[in-house]
């Protein structure tokens, strides 16, 4: 028993002749005749009884026919929904983010891919970078959109989507914060509050410190950006901050941002996905919506 079987004997049912129910199927009356055949030869059973020039249902294909149709009904359903997945974009788009990206650059555009297809569920995991490459590679999630140094990432496409630049944070009422630019000599003496080990912003901070002969005073190590904004606010120490991250802060003049000093570490907001992967449909949908959006 198939199928096409259940079908070809649900629509006979319904027609009562061959000739109708092979024109209504698209198929020839022997194809129709030999379905009904195997049906039969399989239950063992006659499903039909002609009369008059036209087929009835026997007592076994009247109770077949309940099944017939629920099970036809089932695989229509079925069919429809890998129909939806494939064509609609519907089903789960597992992506990884790290926090930068998560909270200020993200959500617009998450916004605006989900209004253009209603039936994808972003499933978004926020850790630090090389966490979210971590599961990338590991297949836990379909693509990654993380602040990266400006390098290439063994094993992975990365699309390079917006600048990430990081920026000198003090309080307005630190003495530093009435000058428009600074030095590192400057800052030789600051307490810094930085990132904890691992996240991009640290390596990059730590990368732009070496760079410029700074060693540092670090008063604190935090564990996010909020908490570091919110220390500089009250004039613990001085911080290094993706400028997304400040943008609002600085405008209402609760935070004076200024560019770092010296040599600076270039860093990207970059979509990263893996190299041999056949994508899920969703997944090549957003990296399409992100680059044409982006124009990368």
């Amino acid at each position: 028993m198939n199928v096409q079987q259940l079908r070809v004997f649900e629509k006979t049912a319904a027609c009562r002749t061959i000739t109708e129910a092979a024109a209504e199927l698209g198929l020839k009356q022997p194809t129709v005749s030999f379905h009904l055949k195997k049906l039969e030869e399989t239950f063992g059973v006659e499903l039909f009884r002609k009369q008059a020039g036209r087929l009835t249902l026997t007592l076994a294909g009247e109770g077949l026919l309940p099944y017939a149709r629920k099970i036809s009904t089932l695989v229509e359903e079925a069919e429809q929904l890998m129909r939806d997945y494939k064509e609609q974009g519907r089903g789960k788009l597992r992506i990884g983010a790290s926090y930068t990206p998560a909270t200020y650059f993200l959500p617009a555009y998450l916004a605006e891919f989900q209004e253009l297809y209603p039936q994808t569920l972003p499933l978004l995991t926020v850790k630090q970078a090389g966490e979210v490459l971590g599961m990338l590679a590991g297949y836990e999630i379909d693509v990654a959109v993380v602040s990266l140094p400006d390098e290439p990432v063994p094993g992975l496409n990365v699309v390079r989507l917006a600048s990430d630049e990081l920026k000198l944070v003090l309080s307005p009422r630190h003495p530093l914060a009435t000058r428009r630019s600074l030095t590192v000599e400057e800052l030789r003496m600051e307490p810094f509050l930085v990132h904890e080990p691992g996240s991009t912003s640290r390596e990059l901070a730590e990368r732009w410190a070496r760079n410029n002969g700074l060693r540092w005073n670090i008063r604190m190590e935090l564990g996010s950006i909020e908490t570091i904004k919110e220390s500089v606010k009250h004039g613990i120490g001085i911080g290094i901050l993706p400028y997304r991250s400040v943008i609002k802060e600085s405008s209402e003049g609760l935070l004076a941002v200024r560019d770092l000093p010296g040599s600076i570490p270039a860093r990207t907001i970059s979509l990263a996905y893996r190299e041999e992967d056949s994508l899920v449909p969703q997944a090549s949908r957003f990296i399409a919506f992100m680059r044409a959006k982006l124009e990368v």
